[in-house]
């Protein structure tokens, strides 16, 4: 089953490149484009190509198959200062929120919660001991990915 029929081809393309979206985010969300978090941003979005519940299996195999070409453009096409940098990433993100509601909601509630999560990876990819779990006050704010609508599912909803 096609868990993403609802959603355009370009649409669906446009949800893959949220996931490169969010490691630049929190790659780049202390002023300081970490390697190292986008490195890990690109391993864990392949693992998720094959880990993850079935209904995410090939939504993460697409978006690790255009990764590095999405970071990489990206990171070319936004400006230096860094405040304008995350509320460009920040607003992109949030145009992920309609495409978001097109679908099954077990499966954007599935997607959504795999975004967060993935965040937290990133974020947590460098700093601290031994360069691990350590999340800057600025990944902090955008962590949670606020600026995409909380979807709440409860089983009995089906």
């Amino acid at each position: 089953m096609n868990y993403f029929k609802a959603l355009s081809e370009s649409e669906y393309d446009q949800l893959t490149e949220g996931v490169s979206l969010i490691a630049v985010l929190m790659a780049g969300a202390d002023g300081n484009l970490e390697e190292e978090e986008l490195s890990w941003g690109e391993r864990v979005s392949e693992i998720r190509g094959y880990a993850e519940p079935n209904e995410l299996n090939s939504f993460y195999s697409d978006a690790h198959a255009d990764f590095s070409t999405n970071v990489n453009t990206w990171i070319e096409k936004l400006p230096e200062d860094n405040d304008e940098s995350l509320r460009i990433l920040s607003d992109r993100i949030a145009k992920l929120n309609p495409l978001l509601a097109k679908l099954d909601p077990r499966v954007a509630h599935l997607l959504y919660t795999s975004f967060k999560s993935y965040a937290g990876h990133i974020a947590k990819a460098s700093g601290g001991f031994l360069r691990f779990f350590s999340v800057s006050g600025t990944e902090k704010k955008y962590i949670e990915l606020p600026m995409l609508d909380e979807i709440v599912f409860h089983e009995e909803d089906e």
